[in-house]
């Protein structure tokens, strides 16, 4: 009597998501290069940056595959933080991140959720400043330009015009391009109540900037922030919030936080 087996499917790996070119795994030390001077690709033009510090890494590389305008794009995961992941036609990307001393990990997930691409490193520069509080504030309009106010117990008032608070700490990034990040950072908080302010500035186009109210393109978009508190520790805790913004001009308080 013949007997019919049927082959079991081989299981196929999930195809990478992205050609990344850095981050590179393993070890590395960020304080011996500042990427910074290399930006290549950005959506929809290179970033201009205006944080305050150096040696941050370039998050880069290329989409395999590159969706439709408009349609929902892949997710970047950045030690847990996640944001939308725009590029230019060609699939380009460029992140500019203030990367802490200590293991770290980058993840591009498809629009679907279907495939996963997962890097891990460890940043051996003990210099890198340790920020027991850190804000990343992101959005979901790569046409928006959004900006993050910090303002620090003693009055201190950290934005892209004066990104340094003068008791210490500031802004890592500020990326005015695409969907951010804006990263804010400080390695010793003052005690107190520190609060977190995000301002819907203004919107890009074909013609460039422009700032007048109803000029948006779209009617609603959403700004996340991210506080992390002890970062890269075993008490690290975070906490995500999201605000909708609807009008150019709009200044919104996303947090209050005591310290």
């Amino acid at each position: 009597m013949a007997l019919a087996c049927a082959a079991a499917p081989l299981a196929v790996a999930a195809e990478p998501v992205a050609d990344l070119e850095g981050p590179v795994g393993g070890w590395r030390h960020g304080g011996l290069s500042s990427e910074l001077e290399r930006y290549t690709a950005a959506y929809p033009k290179p970033p201009v940056d205006r944080g305050a510090q150096k040696y941050r890494t370039l998050i880069e590389g290329r989409l395999r595959k590159v969706g439709k305008a408009g349609r929902k794009p892949p997710t970047l995961v950045v030690n847990g933080t996640a944001m939308p992941l725009y590029t230019d036609e060609q699939g380009r990307f460029a992140r500019p991140w203030a990367f802490g001393r200590g293991s770290n990990s980058v993840e591009i997930v498809s629009a679907d959720g279907a495939s996963r691409q997962r890097l891990q490193f460890y940043e051996a520069d003990a210099t890198k400043t340790q920020a027991k509080l850190r804000a990343v504030l992101t959005w979901d309009d790569p046409k928006a330009e959004v900006d993050l106010h910090v303002i620090s117990p003693d009055g201190g008032h950290a934005f892209f015009a004066s990104p340094l608070l003068p008791e210490g700490g500031g802004l890592d990034v500020d990326s005015v391009d695409g969907a951010g990040p804006e990263i804010f950072s400080s390695a010793a908080p003052r005690p107190g109540v520190w609060l977190f302010y995000v301002n819907y500035w203004g919107n890009f186009n074909a013609a460039g900037y422009n700032f007048e109210k109803g000029a948006n393109e779209r009617d609603l978009i959403t700004a996340k922030l991210t506080l992390i508190y002890n970062e890269n520790t075993l008490n690290e805790k975070r906490e995500t919030l999201v605000v909708p913004l609807r009008k150019l001009g709009e200044l919104a308080l996303m947090k209050s936080v005591r310290f």
